[in-house]
């Protein structure tokens, strides 16, 4: 295996263009925003069943590689049409599906209704939001080999000799663990040997081009410590296990693993910012050219972070002169400083020093919540506790489930270091560390709505009031917590879609933006 300890820059002179459009800037010199060129609306007979709106749009990031998903949800014929298209953004590592759970309680569907033409963005690495042109091509090679074997160990039968000419076709043995294994002669292990060779060849060239490049320097000892591991499996003695010990599905299973575990790696490298200065941004030029408003403005509802970047944009926009290209804005829970709240995540925050040191890329909180959920709604309940993060009423148990089941993905380290500097001194600020955003929101002219329960334990209502709100000129702001002393109260998550917000929140807001709309 002479070929993998050659140097590394040498094979990035003949980096596949596969793997060059994938590459990612670095988060200190991340581009501005370049008005997308090329969009698209799937067509109702692709639309994902996951994909409960009228359409979904997709917004391409040509610096960045991502396509932005943006469901739509059109106004009834009978609804009095508005003046601007409504943006509504989710929470950290959250997709479209919070807003619109189920059509007796959807938060998308009311306003949609109420005349809006509605537009949920899922952010980059949120649900239907996919790299562009992603087609996971750079699996091939394993594929091509482990897709011609079943779970068995037999190849299909139309083309037993496609990946291995000559082969054994059915012939097995039993292994220590019982499982069955594919027996091959010498020339499909020489031919086998090759494909993997290359393969690694091609995975090494995708590793080579980062360090070069300066991006990603905090991954280098993880990628470097996935590689080794994966190494030692070809390494000493290349292939020359004897055959009836070689199990070929499991080798292809490891690989796979380890180009999944890299691909992530290299993928999830975003922080607030980007989603503040190139995907928010991207996806209101789009609604903008498409709906075309008279003044070019739009309405926006943000949740938790959805909300902190609606704050953000505010800030960054007063603070720069320009006009954000909002006609009003309401925030659900958010906040840019939680320093002197009680929010149950001053808990996690000790977890921000192992996260870097141990250089952890990205937290699966969907996979971690989707392994927890049996602990949560079925006997003997043991984490139970666990759905007061998310509501202070009784959901049924239906939708909490698929709440926990369907909303959440996988969170960027960095995103999560980022918004770790809320519960700093001055609040969150750049990922420069030079602009605190909670200092300029006065500058901002755009009236604000903000929203609070008075159950939430991730946002609690001194958060959002005494360190957010009063910060914005008396004029320009509307507070509001909803949540009475005999109930109902509101969680987190309850002012989206609790039981009783279709009645008491949803009213509320719609009426706030659509003063807001005809002024």
């Amino acid at each position: 295996m002479a070929l993998l300890n050659l140097d590394l820059v040498y094979f990035s002179n003949f980096l596949p263009s596969r793997f060059r459009s994938r590459r990612q800037p670095p988060l200190s010199t991340a581009p501005r925003l370049r008005v997308p060129v090329v969009a698209a609306m799937e067509a109702p007979r692709n639309k994902p069943s996951v994909c409960t709106a009228d359409e979904l749009h997709r917004v391409p990031l040509a610096d960045s590689g991502w396509s932005l998903a943006l469901w739509r949800y059109i106004p009834p014929p009978k609804a009095e049409r508005r003046n601007h298209p409504l943006l509504l953004l989710s929470g950290i590592g959250t997709n479209a599906i919070g807003f619109d759970l189920t059509p007796e309680s959807s938060f998308a569907r009311f306003l949609s209704n109420q005349g809006f033409d509605t537009w949920i963005l899922e952010l980059r690495g949120a649900g239907l939001s996919t790299i562009i042109g992603e087609s996971r091509e750079f699996k091939k090679p394993f594929n091509a080999m482990s897709d011609q074997v079943e779970t068995n160990g037999v190849f299909p039968p139309e083309a037993p000799s496609t990946i291995i000419p000559g082969a054994p076709t059915e012939t097995f043995v039993s292994s220590v663990k019982g499982k069955r294994m594919l027996v091959e002669s010498h020339d499909s292990q020489r031919q086998s040997a090759s494909m993997v060779s290359e393969t690694y060849t091609h995975l090494f060239q995708k590793l080579s081009t980062f360090p070069n490049e300066g991006v990603f320097e905090a991954r280098q000892s993880q990628i470097r410590d996935l590689s080794g591991r994966r190494i030692n499996i070809i390494g000493e003695g290349q292939w020359m296990i004897s055959p009836p010990l070689f199990d070929l599905q499991g080798f292809i299973a490891q690989l796979d693993d380890f180009q999944e575990q890299l691909d992530l790696i290299l993928k999830y490298n975003w922080d607030f910012d980007h989603y503040l200065k190139e995907d928010v941004p991207a996806a209101m030029e789009y609604i903008r050219t498409l709906c075309k408003p008279n003044d070019g403005k739009l309405l926006a509802i943000g949740h938790s972070m959805g909300g902190i970047l609606l704050y953000a944009m505010l800030s960054q926009y007063g603070f720069e002169g320009k006009d954000s290209g909002l006609a009003s804005v309401v925030t659900l829970a958010s906040s840019l400083d939680y320093r002197s709240s009680k929010s149950l995540l001053k808990l996690l925050l000790p977890l921000a020093d192992p996260v870097q040191a141990l250089n952890v890329s990205f937290i699966p909180l969907g996979a971690l919540l989707a392994a927890a959920h049996p602990l949560m709604f079925r006997p003997p309940y043991v984490l139970s506790w666990l759905a007061a993060l998310f509501s202070a009423q009784k959901i049924h148990p239906e939708l909490l489930e698929k709440l926990v089941l369907n909303n959440f993905g996988t969170i960027p380290s960095n995103l999560l270091l980022h918004l770790a500097t809320a519960f700093e001194e001055g609040g969150l600020r750049d990922r420069n560390g030079t602009f605190f955003y909670k200092h300029h929101l006065r500058k901002s002219n755009v009236p604000v709505l903000a929203i609070a329960g008075d159950r939430d334990i991730i946002c609690p209502p001194e958060a959002v009031y005494a360190e957010t709100v009063k910060v914005i000129p008396g004029n320009l702001v509307t507070y509001k917590v909803f949540g009475e002393p005999d109930g109902p109260h509101y969680g987190h998550y309850d002012i989206v879609g609790g039981p009783s917000a279709p009645e008491q929140v949803y009213p509320y807001l719609s009426k706030f933006l659509i003063r807001h709309d005809m002024a």
